[in-house]
């Protein structure tokens, strides 16, 4: 009998030492299948955080832009134009900022983008002098400018990187070449000049411009030249006052823009003779106003200047920020438009 308790105490004491060993078994296995679990996750974690930081550097574009104002039809396209590109695009974040054709709120709103850190600022300067403080400012913080529409006279040529826009020499010259053509090169001819605004690349470059082929031809005059101040409201104001000093010798308008050009029309009607026909009217810009009044037989000649500035300010600001050299003028295309047949053929397709 002793000996049959003693197997049987032995066969019990191997059972268990069995059940144990096994226990142990399983729980080491369970905690290298932790282990793995956890490393596992570390390695997720790890790809989510990277994943994450990737996000976190492709920030938008931070691009402040400073509009003149909102004076005629041209510069309401030209701002439509930059909005509706750079805040359709998740590439871009726009901070905007309408001067009110005041250079001091223009100067403002940059200092505020210079205290915010922008990526680019985009200026459409309402003058061309007295910028060198404020962008010798920007430069030193590291902010590339680009000018939009119209220029600037600083001594320091590397206070902007960029001017996108039209030649408004050309646009000048154009108006003038066209508006011969139109009436005759023998044909005696006096034209009244209604300038934009006093002090702005694109009126003392149009006006240069326009000069420079008059002044070839002695039979045509620049007998009145004030400013209009790119407004219809002023051009129909000075148009009036042209009319009332010199109403039975003037042949023709010239208008450094549509909107002066339309109230020069408007005050012509008043006055008692017939635009287009009795004083032919030359104007640049082609907003879809002026096409109207060709087509209506009321104006004669559009020199194109194109407001549609977004997608081309995108892509240089996308190529600056790329570490990409960008053009130091980036220029519009353009093209002139004579008599109804021209305008009308073009209407349909105008955006501005």
């Amino acid at each position: 009998m002793k000996s049959i308790k003693q197997v049987l105490m032995i066969f019990v004491t191997v059972l268990s030492l069995v059940f144990i060993l096994s226990a142990c078994n399983t729980e080491n296995t369970n905690s290298s299948n932790e282990d793995t679990t956890a490393e596992e996750n570390n390695e997720e974690t790890t790809n989510d955080s990277e994943e994450s930081e990737g996000e976190e550097s492709s920030d938008p574009i931070v691009v402040g832009f400073s509009q003149i104002g909102a004076e005629s039809g041209w510069r309401t396209a030209e701002t439509e134009s930059i909005k509706e590109t750079l805040e359709n695009d998740p590439q871009f974040e726009l901070k905007f900022s309408d001067a009110q054709q005041k250079q001091e709120n223009q100067i403002k709103a940059l200092r505020n983008f210079i205290a915010q850190e922008v990526d680019i600022i985009a200026l459409a300067p309402v003058v061309e002098s007295g910028w060198e403080t404020v962008l010798t400012d920007a430069k030193d913080a590291g902010i590339p400018v680009i000018l939009l529409d119209r220029g600037i006279e600083v001594e320091d040529e590397t206070l902007y990187t960029s001017f996108i826009g039209s030649d408004f020499i050309l646009e000048g010259e154009n108006a003038a070449k066209e508006l011969i053509n139109l009436i005759g090169e023998d044909v005696e001819t006096n034209i009244v000049e209604l300038q934009g605004t006093v002090g702005a690349s694109a009126a003392n470059d149009r006006m240069e411009g326009f000069a420079n082929v008059i002044e070839e031809n002695d039979n045509y005059n620049i007998i009145k030249s004030q400013t209009g101040e790119f407004t219809r409201s002023k051009g129909k104001e000075v148009m009036e006052a042209f009319l009332k000093s010199d109403g039975e010798n003037i042949d023709a308008v010239y208008a450094h823009n549509d909107d002066m050009a339309l109230g020069a029309i408007q005050a012509i009607e008043e006055y008692g003779l017939k635009p287009g026909e009795d004083i032919k009217i030359v104007s640049v810009d082609g907003i879809r106003d002026i096409f109207e009044a060709v087509v209506a037989g009321k104006a004669n000649i559009i020199v194109e200047c194109n407001p549609l500035l977004g997608p081309q300010l995108a892509q240089a600001a996308k190529d600056l920020m790329d570490g990409k050299e960008i053009e130091r003028w980036i220029k519009t295309e353009e093209t002139v438009f004579v008599g109804a047949e021209e305008a009308e053929a073009a209407l349909p397709d105008r955006k501005y």
